[in-house]
């Protein structure tokens, strides 16, 4: 138990310090869109921005680890889908927290999608996830998704947070749920640090950053932010200004 505590810590080392991550593992069910072409620049300018946490597969590691500063945090991601597939949405296990600890990591990440057929299995897998990150003192992230045509209800979103966190999760990723009032009622109720997602790109900076900020002031515990950051260009003015906020400098 005290691997975890101390790794918590490190992640989340001041409550007025709010974490800044960034999920960079779209390239198995995406491919190699806009902005992922080359992972080793994208975290380069990401650590210069004031980055907390990068989160990439296992594979990428090998892109990741030689740029890889020593205060930014590595997240491994195990949950696996393809767009080619018929299944996209049906993610599966394709690593394990002993395999993360030997890559270095700081974090292990699975998905899970609710209100899809699949949801049990991985259901199943997040268990299975949490058991290993016990045994290993590992912190457990789960990227909780509700797919449905509206992305989900507040009610929904709160949901799955709550499962989420009550199936062994240490942070739930989620949907910010239209605003700051539904996502203050989702933290209440999720017993653990709540990330909002960024979700697809916005050409709206402002109208972005304003609901980072809501989040925030709603009990946020920080963001999980991927495509509307490094499918911007340039990346590293936007990441300044999240940094700012996030940890309190602006």
């Amino acid at each position: 138990m005290y691997g975890k505590s101390i790794r918590l810590r490190r992640l989340f080392p001041d409550p007025k310090r709010k974490l800044f991550s960034v999920p960079l593992d779209h390239s198995v069910s995406m491919g190699p869109i806009d902005g992922l072409e080359e992972l080793a620049p994208v975290v380069r300018e990401l650590e210069d921005g004031g980055v907390d946490l990068v989160i990439v597969t296992k594979g990428a590691v090998r892109e990741v680890a030689p740029v890889l500063r020593p205060e930014v945090r590595l997240g491994i991601h195990v949950s696996a889908s393809t767009s080619l597939g018929s299944t996209a949405n049906r993610k599966v296990l394709v690593g394990s927290a002993e395999e993360a600890v030997g890559l270095g990591a700081d974090l292990l990440s699975v998905q899970v999608n609710f209100g899809v057929p699949e949801e049990p299995e991985m259901l199943r897998d997040l268990g299975i996830a949490a058991d290993q990150c016990r045994a290993l003192g590992l912190p457990l992230l789960c990227m909780a998704y509700v797919k449905k045509a509206d992305g989900g209800s507040p009610d929904d979103l709160r949901h799955a947070a709550r499962a989420a966190a009550d199936t062994g999760a240490d942070i739930v990723k989620t949907s910010y749920p239209g605003s700051k009032e539904e996502f203050a009622r989702l933290c209440r109720t999720t017993p653990v640090p709540v990330l909002i997602g960024g979700g697809v790109r916005t050409d709206e900076e402002e109208g972005f950053l304003a609901v980072v900020r809501d989040s925030l002031a709603a009990g946020g515990a920080g963001v999980c932010i991927g495509r509307n950051l490094f499918q911007r260009a340039p990346l590293g003015p936007l990441v300044r200004r999240l940094a700012a906020t996030l940890h309190g400098t602006a």
